[in-house]
């Protein structure tokens, strides 16, 4: 057996004494792997048989009388050396990464939730319970540290730099700017830094524009890409949605709004936001501009910092929790679609995805009360977090498949 603690180890429980580890497990509290090795026809003699085939029978009835929970590999036996048992510790080792992560997680709740978005709401003490701790922080403190900041600094220098090179900076936009979100991106990141934070969830409109005078999604966007994600309108389970994602994957997350119907296709939507996607997750170049909406509200000079572009064609996971604060749990939904190449004149970050039964889904999220917001990431991961979330955490999970 595999242990997903700090450090890994290996244990070979002989069949003769099964429980002799179950009790020592107990303690432990981290995943567990439970592998077999394969019988060999010619080594079957007294002297050269083997009992695994049998003897994880025995141990995993063990572990379920203890209480333990473990993982199982694809197959009830294979070889160390086989492609499935490299697949299963590849996945096992993801399944380590979420079920730590979220167990220590800390989040970032920078500024207050805008106040017309009640569906941001969640209860700090439900996370607590986890192990995600929220630390939250007055934007005023977050403005009062980028306006400290001098222009002639050389992180700032340095951070502008990276701006430019993180994407194509629409030419309409003045340089000024660039500065002004360069030290916004400073001083989010010191505040991540001085509270090891993980994650991140901030308020991201109007106060930031008309106190400021920029968007946040630029900041968020970059830090994503470094995989601490960053969730819009202080959402702070969607930021633990993110995390959870980037954990099982090692690929950058998103968080989009579930938009769009596309067209009369029952199972395609449109996946939007202003943008904060990360580079990674767009797939390809970026553009660097103001954001659309707000621009017009607000005005283009209070506005830079959006991320545009069409995600581009991929598979991909989608991922949400929530705390459901009348019954004390926490609650999620999971599944697999893809991103698809269909064009959308809508202006922002547009991912086109295909989802299937999708209508079966949003009648799920409707009626179970999830908000809007949905974490994804690139690849199919879906596997990883079931098992993490509904093995090692506990949570209530549905789990949509086609």
């Amino acid at each position: 057996m595999l242990v997903g603690g700090r450090y890994p180890l290996s244990f070979f429980p002989a069949f003769f004494n099964t429980r002799c580890y179950s009790p020592e497990f107990a303690k432990l509290d981290v995943p567990i792997l439970v592998h077999a090795f394969n019988d060999e026809n010619d080594k079957v003699s007294v002297d050269l048989r083997r009992d695994a085939f049998c003897g994880k029978i025995s141990v995993c009835n063990n572990l379920y009388q203890y209480g333990i929970p473990f993982t199982l590999t694809r197959l009830h036996t294979c070889d160390v050396e086989s492609k499935e048992f490299e697949t299963d510790l590849k996945d096992f080792a993801a399944v380590c990464r979420v079920v730590k992560g979220l167990r220590s997680a800390r989040i970032g709740a920078i500024g207050a939730r805008p106040a017309p978005f009640q569906t941001m709401r969640f209860s700090e003490k439900i996370l607590q319970a986890t192990g995600i701790t929220v630390v939250p922080v007055d934007l005023s403190e977050i403005i009062g540290a980028a306006q400290r900041m001098s222009t002639d600094d050389p992180r700032v220098r340095q951070k502008v730099d990276e701006i430019y090179a993180y994407g194509k900076v629409a030419p309409s936009i003045p340089r000024e700017k660039v500065i002004l979100q360069a030290k916004l991106s400073l001083a989010v990141e010191d505040f991540m830094e001085e509270n090891e934070l993980d994650a991140s969830a901030i308020q991201c409109w109007e106060s930031i524009q008309l106190n400021y005078g920029c968007a946040t999604c630029l900041t968020m966007s970059m830090m994503g890409e470094r995989l601490m994600p960053s969730a819009c309108e202080v959402d702070v389970t969607g930021a633990i949605s993110m995390y959870a994602l980037a954990l099982a994957s090692g690929n950058p997350p998103a968080l989009l709004d579930w938009n769009n119907n596309f067209d009369y296709s029952r199972d395609m939507c449109v996946g939007t936001h202003c943008s904060n996607y990360p580079r990674g997750f767009m797939g390809q170049e970026v553009e660097i501009g103001n954001l659309d909406v707000l621009g017009k509200t607000l005005g283009p000079e209070r506005c830079f910092g959006a991320v545009k572009g069409h995600v581009g064609p991929g598979d991909m996971t989608f991922f949400r929790i929530s705390t459901d604060d009348g019954r004390g749990k926490i609650k999620a939904y999971l599944g697999e679609g893809e991103f698809t190449a269909d064009p959308y004149g809508m202006d922002g970050g547009i991912a086109v995805c295909r989802v299937p039964r999708m209508n079966d889904l949003l009648r799920y999220i409707t009626k179970y009360g999830f908000e809007h917001h949905v974490a994804m990431a690139r690849g199919r991961w879906s596997a990883v977090l079931r098992e993490a979330v509904e093995t090692y955490l506990g949570w209530d999970l549905y789990v949509h498949e086609g």
